[in-house]
């Protein structure tokens, strides 16, 4: 059989949420009974439960499933992680890429799990400085690794199609640990592996 993803939702939140968006249409001036409209709300009930799902998700959890005794002590990075999330100011989007790097002291994790680690805080409502330090924590405190590093650049839809409207810009937020922090050496060749420069 070949692979299946299955998309669960809980029903109740479903529900409550539809009706809220029915009304919400409504007090937009639209008419939420024509045909392109009809299924608009419960869509939307769906859309924000999966764009939020990281409210019941633990970032801790995830790096523990995948957590292996390893005495390698240098720099490992992943980088270009895509991330998307949820202004929590305007609840617009906001995308970009996160790059990580810790140096393990005794433990390393899956790869990909520092990628869900990501995903995990992203999928919630957001400013993206608060974002970059719960990643960064979520893996020190974990993995207790001699050091972390974090860095994101992100585009922000609050700033690109309201407000002040400006298309191009791109917000870059770091946060560091151990190593990362006391040693410029250290730091400096984490920013020169992700070809990255903080201004």
């Amino acid at each position: 059989m070949a692979y299946k993803k299955i998309e669960q939702f809980d029903e109740e939140t479903t529900v409550k949420l539809a009706e809220h968006y029915y009304e919400i249409l409504k007090l937009l001036g639209e008419d939420p009974q024509r045909e392109g409209l009809l299924k608009t709300p419960e869509r939307v009930a769906k859309s924000m439960q999966f764009l939020t799902k990281g409210y019941s998700e633990d970032g801790a959890e995830i790096l523990r499933s995948a957590m292996f005794k390893e005495e390698y002590q240098q720099m490992v990075v992943v980088k270009d992680i895509e991330l998307y999330s949820m202004c929590e100011h305007h609840m617009l989007p906001f995308y970009g890429k996160a790059h990580v790097a810790y140096i393990p002291n005794g433990y390393i994790t899956g790869l990909s799990k520092i990628a869900r680690v990501v995903e995990t805080f992203a999928r919630r409502l957001q400013v993206q400085e608060r974002l970059t330090v719960q990643i960064r924590d979520c893996i020190q405190e974990t993995l207790n690794p001699l050091g972390v590093a974090v860095v994101i650049e992100a585009a922000h839809m609050c700033m690109q199609i309201r407000g002040v409207q400006k298309q191009n810009s791109v917000t870059t937020t770091s946060a560091f640990t151990g190593a990362f922090l006391k040693d410029i050496r250290t730091r400096n060749e984490f920013m020169d592996l992700i070809d990255v420069k903080l201004h």
